[in-house]
């Protein structure tokens, strides 16, 4: 890409408003500040406006209800990684061996000379700053945590960072702030490793008795807080995080961002971490909801959206901000620690009316809340028009004077500000490198080896030994496998998956450089 054009680029099409009983115009600059708002495991039925009885989420439904609610709405992947990967990078995450669930230890996953949303809308004038869960490796791999951590989000296209390496459930448990660890005492200093531990530090496995929250699987390793972890870790005391506080650490640090920077365009990718395990809800929150604290923690994450609402109306920010809400991947329940969160379930289903959850082919596992919001030029609509948040970078490109393309990422800029219906075709979706085809209303999932649940978390993977196809129109839950009795839409849709995927599942391709 040459050039990215500055200034003003009009949207073909205006706001009628009325004012005394007269209508009156207003020209849309498509410059509006872009905040992503991407939850951590919100599954489709969590929400409110998406059918969520036993849970209110009164701030995300009035997203919806001024916004457009995708029913269709898609991560990439059923896991975080590839799924943030794909939004920010608009490349399919299957295209890169090393999209899968990373070590907090990983290497910087993305190319620092690869395109991404961030750098595209740095180019058009905007400053860019991500707060949150990060998950897409850090440094070179092994980073030194008592230095300046690089390459990181700084070096791929944004100017301001403060995230946490990897998830909340992994060490290292610290902030890091633009390439920094924040807080860190040079005489402590941090190590950490997901080999061995170190010597003399307790562990969950072996030290039941300082925990405050028990594993169940899989979490059992270094004790911060009371809380086991994944990987090991040492030192850092006075960097260390306080997990009740960290929903509003991270508020705090976006609203900070967006005070800071209301001056000029700015893109905001505010990564949310709950509800992921471990669900650690402020006091405020604690018990409100009667669903564990998994609910309670969607209940903190509601009010955090309420939170930033407030503040972009008290800016005046609202009408000129551009706002999707999204979550990376399907729900979990129980996803390694005895939390209550599946006891005090009840009635309440995180899927909605989908088969599957987090790690499943299944529609629960990448069907997830979809909304676009823009007060003042986005109408409110419930649109079933098919997209996915790897076009996202295609789409923000066009609407800020760039027509670049990654190939996987496509404009679907009208669709997504919902004045057209016509949105994806054909759509790969992903988990844990396995591969399906979402086209038109069909779903075909490829024969896989594998259990057909993992049992540890209680979900259907979508593994079995026939290829599987499903008619979403008549049977959204996925109940009848109609493969044997549609012969020729089978055939049909293998030949398109082969064609978008390749036919040999290993195919990779080089990721697009911004020139």
């Amino acid at each position: 890409m040459k050039r990215i054009l500055y200034g003003f680029f009009l949207i073909g099409f205006a706001i009628g408003c009325q004012i005394n009983g007269g209508a009156q115009q207003k020209a849309i600059a498509t410059h509006p500040n872009i905040i992503i708002i991407n939850m951590d495991d919100l599954g489709y039925g969590d929400v409110g406006a998406y059918g969520a009885t036993a849970l209110q989420t009164p701030n995300i439904d009035r997203l919806a209800e001024g916004g457009v609610r995708f029913t269709n709405g898609y991560a990439t992947s059923a896991t975080c990684t590839p799924s943030r990967f794909a939004l920010l990078t608009g490349v399919y995450p299957w295209r890169n061996e090393n999209a899968r669930i990373l070590p907090g230890t990983a290497p910087l996953l993305i190319d620092t000379a690869q395109l991404t949303l961030p750098k595209i809308l740095k180019k058009a004038g905007y400053h860019t700053g991500v707060v949150g869960k990060w998950h897409l490796g850090l440094g070179a791999g092994n980073a030194n945590w008592n230095e300046r951590i690089t390459p990181g989000p700084n070096e791929v296209g944004f100017d301001y960072s403060f995230v946490m390496a990897a998830t909340q459930d992994r060490v290292p448990t610290v902030y890091i702030e633009n390439g920094s660890t924040v807080g860190l005492d040079p005489e402590d200093p941090i190590f950490v490793s997901y080999e061995t531990n170190f010597e003399g530090e307790p562990t969950g496995l072996d030290h039941p008795e300082l925990l405050k929250l028990k594993w169940h699987h899989g979490h059992n390793n270094s004790i911060v807080n009371g809380i086991p972890r994944i990987g090991f870790m040492k030192g850092g005391t006075a960097a260390l995080w306080k997990d009740e506080e960290m929903a509003d650490t991270f508020l705090a640090k976006a609203k900070a961002y967006i005070t800071d920077h209301k001056e000029k365009p700015f893109f905001l990718y505010y990564a949310m971490q709950q509800p992921h395990v471990p669900r650690t809800p402020n006091p405020r929150f604690a018990g409100t909801t009667g669903l564990g604290s998994r609910g309670d923690a969607i209940a903190e994450a509601d009010w955090c959206v309420g939170q930033l609402l407030e503040l972009l109306e008290d800016e005046n920010l609202l009408e000129h901000t551009l706002i999707v809400f999204t979550s990376d991947n399907g729900p979990v329940v129980n996803d390694g620690y005895q939390d209550d969160a599946v006891e005090k379930l009840g009635n309440h289903t995180p899927s909605g009316p989908f088969r599957g959850g987090k790690y499943s082919l299944y529609e629960g596992g990448v069907r997830i809340p979809f909304i676009v919001y823009w007060k003042g030029t986005v109408s409110p609509k419930v649109s079933d028009a098919l997209v996915c948040q790897v076009d996202l970078l295609a789409s923000f490109g066009k609407l800020t004077g760039s027509t670049v393309s990654t190939g996987d990422s496509e404009d679907y800029l009208d669709v997504l500000l919902g004045s057209s219906n016509a949105g994806r075709t054909s759509l790969i979706l992903e988990a844990s490198a396995r591969t399906a085809l979402r086209h038109g209303n069909w779903v075909l999932i490829p024969p896989y080896d594998g259990p057909a649940v993992n049992k540890q978390v209680n979900i259907e993977l979508g593994n079995a030994t026939e290829y599987q196809l499903f008619d979403l129109k008549n049977d959204p839950g996925q109940q009848q496998n109609v493969a044997k009795q549609q012969p020729d839409i089978l055939e049909k849709l293998i030949t398109e998956f082969e064609r978008i995927r390749g036919a040999d599942p290993g195919r990779h391709v080089k990721p697009l450089v911004l020139q």
